[in-house]
């Protein structure tokens, strides 16, 4: 570790590159979970799916010691619109990088084909069942957490989870990072949990790296508390902890 600091009550921990990131966020997560299955008899878990997310998930996948038959696990949002089997669908993703390596004892997937109302009633009922023990969570380029873009963020949502219009710059990130041709190609609306839902999880884990998440980074740390840039939001948790590379948060500090 490079660096590591305190912002609000946001505990920082600054890595020389991505690969060191993600293997002190998969320990750290590792560890977390084996801590609260040694005292519960189950954890429910949120996990963010983008490729910021690669090198903690390879990590986490790798750990033993993780009874993952207690571990209930959901997603935080996924595109409206794309074909079932669409590669760029977050359900794919984690199922690909992570559910079908490690088979958690309940997977809960947001089902964006079914009439949108109602799967926000259904999956918000889950969710709602019991709290929510951890979240593994990232940035955006414009500062949103899951895909509540500056326009939609509301820090006092009352609902847990609602349909979306992403905004320009998600969608342009949606690009950058490889996951879209072209802007036309990614979706324009999209399902997501809040932010009061995933702030009310006990402890998050947000993992941050590369170049094209500096602007965001510094904002976060450095900003005033505001929609403006929802991540902000995690220097109010009371255990949150913010995973950055050397290019993540360069400017962070000046």
């Amino acid at each position: 570790m490079l660096k590591q600091r305190l912002v609000d009550r946001l505990k920082v921990r600054v890595y020389a590159n991505r690969k060191e990131l993600g293997t002190a966020a998969g320990l750290a997560v590792a560890e977390r979970m084996r801590d609260l299955l040694a005292k519960q008899p189950g954890i429910r878990m949120i996990f963010a799916a983008a490729p910021s997310q690669n090198e903690f998930l390879e990590t986490l996948v790798a750990q033993d010691g993780i009874d993952w038959s207690r571990v209930t696990a959901f997603h935080m949002d996924d595109y409206i619109g794309l074909a079932p089997d669409a590669p760029q669908r977050f359900s794919r993703f984690l199922q690909d990088r992570l559910f079908d390596l490690v088979r958690p004892g309940v997977v809960h997937l947001i089902d964006v084909s079914s009439e949108i109302d109602a799967e926000c009633e259904r999956y918000g009922r889950l969710l709602s069942e019991a709290p929510i023990d951890i979240v593994c969570l990232g940035i955006g380029e414009n500062g949103h957490i899951a895909f509540n873009d500056p326009p939609v963020a509301d820090f006092d949502d009352p609902l847990l989870i609602k349909p979306v219009e992403l905004d320009d710059a998600c969608r342009t990130q949606q690009v950058n990072d490889g996951c879209f041709e072209s802007f036309d190609a990614v979706p324009t609306h999209a399902l997501t949990l809040t932010i009061p839902l995933m702030m009310s999880g006990a402890h998050l884990f947000c993992m941050v790296p590369g170049p094209t998440k500096r602007n965001a980074v510094t904002e976060t740390l450095n900003g005033p508390i505001s929609t403006a840039c929802p991540a902000t939001a995690l220097r109010r948790h009371p255990d949150c902890t913010l995973f950055v590379d050397a290019d993540s948060y360069a400017g962070a500090e000046a």
